[in-house]
C-alpha cells in the first residue's frame, strides 16, 4: 500500500528520469504562460498609457466633430456634413454659461522652410489657449495672440525639433518661415513635449485657426475642443451645445459630441477586449503543451507497463496508480508553468529598455489566469494516461516482461 509521500516521491522519479522528454513536454506549456504573460503586459501598458495620456488634460473637457457618427461617414477633412462646423459655431459654444475654454482645431501636413532648409510637418490651426488646454508650454518667445479667432494672421509658433531642423542654435523669434508656400513670421517655441496621443508635437508647427483654414483651403473645423466649468455636470453642458447647434443647424443634429468620461470609458473596453483576445491567442501555444504533455505520458505508460504492474502486485491500488500519472503530468504542467512565469515576468520587465515606446505593466489577474490553465492543462493532458495505467493487469502486465 502506497502512501501520498511515496507516490509523489515515484512521480517526481519518473519526471527527473526522463529530462529530455520532460523537458520538451513542459517547454510547449513554458512559452504558451511565458507568451500569455508578455502579451498581455503589453496590451495592458498601452491600456494604461492611452488612458493616462487622456486623463492628464481633465474631465471637464469635451470636444465636438462634424458629422453624426450613426448616420453619417467619415466626418471633418476627409467627409462632408449637411452644415458644417465653423469659426462661428466655436463662437457661439463660448457664450454657453460655464464654459472656460474653447479650442477650434484643424490639422494638416505642409512643407515648412527657412534659410534654405526644410521638411513636412504637422500644421495645427489652434488658438491662443492651446497650451493651457493641452497642458503644453512655450519655452522662448509667446504662443499666438489673442483676438478674433476669425482673423487670419501670418504668424507661427515652432515645436523644438522643427526649430532646431531649421535654425539650429540660431534665435528664430522674429524670423520668417514659409508653410506651404505662405510667409509666417516666428513667435515662439514650443517647449519639448514629446507624443501627445500618437502625435509627435515636437516636430510640429502652430498658427491660427483661421489661418491655417485658408492655407488648406477648408471651410469647416475638424474639431472644437472644449473645457467646461466644474460646477456644471457634464450632462448639462452637453446638452446646451447640443441645443445650440441644432438651433444653428436647422434643427438637425450633424455633429458628435464625445465627453472626456465616455472616451475614457470606450478606450477602457476596447483595450480590455484586445488584451483579453490576445491572451486568448497566446493561451492557444498551451494546447501544444497539453499535447506534448499527453504524448510523453501516454509513452511512458506503455514503456513502464511492467513496472505499473509489479506496483499492483505489491498492493498498490488501481485508484494509486491512476494518482501517481496524473501526479506526474501535474508536475510537468505545474514546473513549465514556473518556468514560463520567470521568463514572462523577465521578458516584460525587460522589454521597455529595449524598445522605450512599448509600455508594458504587468496584470495580475492575466498572470494567475495562465499559471491555473497550465495546471488544469496538466491534469487534463493526464487523464487519458492515467486511464490506461490504471486498467493495466498485473498479471498480463508482468507475463508480458
Amino acid at each position: 500500500m502506497m502512501s501520498f509521500p511515496d507516490t509523489f516521491s515515484l512521480a517526481l522519479g519518473s519526471v527527473m528520469s526522463r529530462r529530455g522528454r520532460s523537458g520538451l513536454s513542459l517547454l510547449g506549456i513554458a512559452i504558451g504562460v511565458a507568451a500569455v504573460i508578455v502579451l498581455t503586459s503589453i496590451g495592458e501598458g498601452i491600456r494604461q498609457f492611452i488612458l493616462n495620456e487622456f486623463s492628464q488634460f481633465g474631465t471637464n473637457l469635451l470636444s465636438v466633430t462634424p458629422g453624426n457618427v450613426k448616420t453619417l461617414g467619415i466626418p471633418g477633412v476627409l467627409g462632408g456634413t449637411t452644415h458644417k462646423l465653423t469659426l462661428d459655431d466655436a463662437e457661439a459654444i463660448r457664450q454657453i454659461d460655464g464654459i472656460e475654454r474653447v479650442v477650434p482645431t484643424i490639422a494638416g501636413s505642409a512643407r515648412v522652410e527657412a534659410d534654405g532648409r526644410g521638411r513636412s510637418v504637422s500644421v495645427f490651426g489652434v488658438t491662443s489657449e492651446t497650451p493651457e488646454h493641452w497642458k503644453v508650454s512655450v519655452r522662448q518667445g509667446t504662443f499666438l495672440p489673442e483676438g478674433d479667432v476669425r482673423r487670419r494672421q501670418a504668424v507661427a509658433v515652432l515645436g523644438p525639433k522643427l526649430k532646431h531642423e531649421l535654425f539650429a542654435d540660431a534665435n528664430p523669434l522674429g524670423q520668417f518661415v514659409r508653410i506651404a508656400g505662405y510667409r509666417f513670421r516666428v513667435l515662439g517655441v514650443m517647449a519639448p513635449k514629446g507624443h501627445l496621443l500618437g502625435f509627435d508635437i515636437d516636430d510640429a508647427v502652430y498658427v491660427p485657426v483661421a489661418s491655417g483654414m485658408s492655407m488648406f483651403n477648408l471651410d469647416e473645423l475638424m474639431e472644437i475642443q472644449i473645457a467646461f466649468s466644474y460646477r456644471r455636470t457634464v450632462d448639462k453642458v452637453e446638452e446646451d451645445i447640443r441645443q445650440l447647434l441644432m438651433e444653428r443647424h436647422r434643427g438637425e443634429e450633424d455633429f458628435t459630441i464625445t465627453t472626456q468620461a465616455a472616451m475614457l470609458d470606450t478606450l477602457d473596453s476596447v483595450m480590455n477586449v484586445v488584451t483579453t483576445a490576445v491572451g486568448i491567442i497566446a493561451g492557444i501555444s498551451l494546447i501544444v503543451g497539453a499535447i506534448g504533455i499527453l504524448t510523453v505520458m501516454w509513452m511512458a505508460v506503455k514503456e513502464r507497463t511492467a513496472e505499473i504492474g509489479l506496483l499492483k502486485a505489491t498492493g498498490a491500488t488501481s485508484g494509486q496508480i491512476y494518482q501517481l500519472v496524473l501526479l506526474e503530468a501535474l508536475m510537468l504542467a505545474v514546473i513549465g508553468g514556473g518556468v514560463g512565469f520567470a521568463i514572462g515576468v523577465t521578458l516584460s520587465t525587460i522589454l521597455p529598455y529595449f524598445v522605450p515606446r512599448l509600455p508594458t505593466h504587468l496584470h495580475t489577474g492575466y498572470i494567475l489566469a495562465a499559471l491555473f490553465i497550465s495546471a488544469f492543462t496538466g491534469i487534463s493532458s493526464g487523464l487519458l494516461p492515467a486511464h490506461r495505467a490504471a486498467s493495466i493487469d498485473p498479471v498480463q502486465a508482468l507475463h508480458a516482461n
